[in-house]
């Protein structure tokens, strides 16, 4: 597919005044006047300016674009940069048929290894980026930041407010497992923590990520797919969403959640969604803390480590015998990151074998040696 007849190029002037040859915008192939090759590149940015689902009928937030001015200016982190800006995503007809041209984008750019990182409109263009994987024939689990969790249903609701239910109830369903952070219990619905747990899927309360936000990493890296709502940033940091909050998480906690999802092997795709410049500060508060948490990323992508096989001596392995069954616990620990792994016992024909390594911390293998089950092994047994 010609990628040039579903998008925009960027306005040349976001780059043209950009003149450090060490900035971000000299060290990627931006879509001006000939759309770049995405085929060979690491990364691709999508601008997607569709806001309909968010019930705004009359023209559209021109978020991409603002976050660009912010992003190119500044300088490239480390790595062998072989990004392309696309340019912006042209809406279609209706919401739905928008949902279907940012599917098929980012399902062409993951069939052909690129990451797409999409910066969007309303927040439920994820659907477009989680319906892009359904002909792929893996299960994937997806990772969601949000202070609401947008499980509501009916009519009179925007699909921004009921795009995780739309989710959850898509055929075929190829979801493994779901995990929400960075919620606030007095905005949602106490029911819908309970529609998650009967389903096994996790869901951590801003305050809990507060207390250690190291110990969210885990749930990070077990992502395949994150979809992050800006609203989950505390308004001083990031005033540009009609649902601003004056307590969520700050711009450093935003960063650093980038920073470890950049890290994370599995992941191949990330949408960041929600910010409407016309709530934005004069400075553009959000669009450079938005633009800044594509910088961690982008700067954690290039760190990974490709830690897939246990069976290296990269890895130090950890037996622990359990008073209750199981009888043991086998945990991983890379030589290299630190980052910690337990085993799930799941037979290697089943379609879950490719989870049976689940991400973990080094306080869910002190609690296995205090002979308790850590609750991410229930969790996941529970699961699978």
């Amino acid at each position: 597919m010609d990628l040039k007849l579903l998008f925009s190029p960027v306005d040349e002037s976001y780059y043209t005044s950009v003149i450090s040859p060490s900035s971000f915008a000299r060290s990627i192939r931006i879509y001006a006047d000939k759309m770049p090759d995405y085929k060979g590149a690491h990364l691709a940015i999508i601008g997607a300016h569709e806001t309909r689902g968010a019930g705004h009928h009359e023209g559209k937030w021109n978020s991409a674009d603002e976050v660009r001015k912010k992003l190119y200016s500044l300088k490239k982190g480390t790595g062998a940069y072989r990004i392309v800006d696309l340019g912006n995503l042209n809406p279609g007809i209706d919401v739905d048929e928008s949902y279907v041209r940012l599917s098929e984008v980012c399902r062409i750019l993951l069939e052909n290894n690129v990451l797409p990182v999409v910066i969007g409109g309303s927040h439920d263009l994820d659907f477009g980026q989680y319906t892009s994987y359904e002909g792929m024939e893996k299960l994937i689990s997806l990772l969601n930041i949000d202070a609401w969790l947008d499980l509501e249903d009916g009519h009179q609701v925007t699909p921004d407010r009921s795009h995780l239910h739309k989710i959850l109830l898509h055929e075929p369903n190829y979801l493994v497992s779901y995990t929400h952070l960075a919620y606030q219990t007095y905005l949602i619905d106490p029911a819908s923590i309970g529609v998650l747990e009967k389903l096994y899927f996790e869901a951590f309360r801003i305050g809990q990520m507060k207390l250690n936000l190291q110990e969210m990493e885990p749930a990070i890296r077990q992502a395949d797919m994150l979809s992050f709502d800006i609203g989950a940033i505390r308004s001083a940091d990031a005033p540009g969403s009609d649902r601003a909050q004056p307590f969520g998480l700050s711009g450093e906690d935003a960063c650093q959640i980038a920073w470890y999802a950049g890290m994370n092997e599995k992941l191949s795709s990330i949408g960041i969604y929600g910010y409407n410049p016309d709530y934005d500060d004069e400075h553009r508060k959000t669009a450079a803390v938005i633009a800044t948490m594509i910088w961690y990323f982008i700067e954690g992508y290039y760190h990974r480590k490709n830690e897939q096989s246990f069976k290296t001596n990269d890895f130090m392995k950890y037996t622990v015998a359990m008073p209750v069954e199981p009888e043991t616990l086998i945990f991983y620990k890379s030589r290299f990151t630190d980052r910690w792994w337990m085993e799930i016992p799941v037979p290697s024909r089943s379609v879950y074998a490719r989870k049976s390594m689940v991400p973990c911390s080094y306080n869910d293998y002190m609690t296995a040696t205090k002979g308790e089950l850590p609750e991410r092994y229930i969790t996941a047994m529970s699961r699978l």
